[in-house]
């Protein structure tokens, strides 16, 4: 990986390296019992599907099963919390999202520290929060929109799954960048979101593409474009935002497997290989892009570095909108 750039498939790192690393695990005696992969919110979500896609096939290669346990609430900072506390031993993991990085941009005085307290594994998949709207509104591309933002200041809205969140950030993000300002109408979840733009109680919304994918594909709701550096292969009709007239915008919502810091790197390094051997299967591809997730796979170290660099893009993102935090 180079820069911010994440990568798009899963690259051939496995082969004869990561043979070798698992027998020299293996030989060592990991895992010795169940492992559990904490999940930070409802079964459902993007962590959820990633966790819920890989467990079953990893649980064969490593010899013992992985439950997959969902402890949902405070932003997935609850699971979190429990997976930085836990023994670093790699019986317990955690599958997180973007939220992860964004948490640490508005809540400084968290009970872990969300990069240093976490030895990452791997980038399982990213998916781009998508810009859609209501099919009345009289815009068919991005530019159409910050066209029309301009010329009605404020006026109109747009739906997101709450505030503080990535949804809400990208929106924040784009506004900044392209010199714009529409109103928030945060719902507690894409489940609320979504009807309400197919209603009209909202002009547009700002939703991951897994959340809305299904709502795109019938034409209830309009895509205009989503929110990453390349287009989705879940979706890749869908022009980019930096290809649509903001260069340099990019702002994607992805998911990661990471494990309590202090976990042995022989331990990592193997669950990276398994997590790898697992992402290049079709069957596991194939269901992830059903959901609007694109596969990933990084090294550990790529994976640290881009969380490392998200939480940095988060952070300044807030502090430049002027969004209170806590503390504040």
């Amino acid at each position: 990986m180079s820069g911010r750039a994440v990568p798009g498939v899963v690259c051939a790192l496995f082969g004869f390296w990561g043979a070798a690393t698992l027998m020299n695990v293996h030989a060592a005696g990991y895992p010795t019992k169940p492992i559990r992969m904490l999940v930070g919110f409802p079964v459902g979500g993007g962590a959820d599907v990633a966790a819920r896609a890989l467990a079953p096939r990893m649980s064969e290669s490593l010899g013992q099963q992985i439950i997959v346990d969902n402890r949902p609430g405070a932003g997935s900072s609850i699971a979190s919390e429990i997976a930085a506390k836990a023994p670093p031993d790699g019986h317990t993991l955690v599958s997180i999202g973007s939220s992860h990085a964004v948490n640490a941009a508005f809540y400084p005085k968290l009970p872990y520290k969300p990069a240093a307290d976490f030895s990452s594994i791997v980038l399982v998949s990213t998916a781009p929060v998508t810009i859609t709207v209501n099919p009345a509104v009289p815009v068919k591309t991005l530019k159409d929109l910050i066209a029309l933002a301009k010329a009605r200041p404020g006026q109109l809205n747009y739906g997101s799954a709450g505030v503080n969140g990535i949804n809400h950030l990208a929106a924040e993000l784009l506004q900044n960048t392209a010199g714009f300002k529409i109103t928030l109408v945060p719902y507690k979840g894409v489940a609320q979101a979504v009807p309400a733009i197919m209603a009209g109680e909202v002009q547009l919304m700002f939703a991951s593409l897994p959340g809305s994918i299904d709502q795109i594909r019938t034409g209830r709701i309009r895509a205009i474009a989503v929110t990453s550096a390349k287009r989705s292969a879940s979706a890749p009709d869908i022009p980019t935002v930096a290809e649509s007239g903001v260069p340099g915008y990019e702002a994607s919502s992805w998911f990661a497997f990471l494990a309590p810091a202090g976990t042995p790197r022989s331990v990592v390094t193997q669950l990276n290989a398994v997590a790898l051997k697992t992402l290049q299967t079709k069957e596991v591809r194939d269901l992830l892009l059903r959901q609007g997730m694109d596969p990933a796979g990084s090294t550990p170290a790529e994976a640290d570095e881009y969380l490392r660099s998200e939480i940095a893009k988060w952070t300044r993102v807030v502090k430049e909108a002027g969004i209170k935090t806590e503390g504040n």
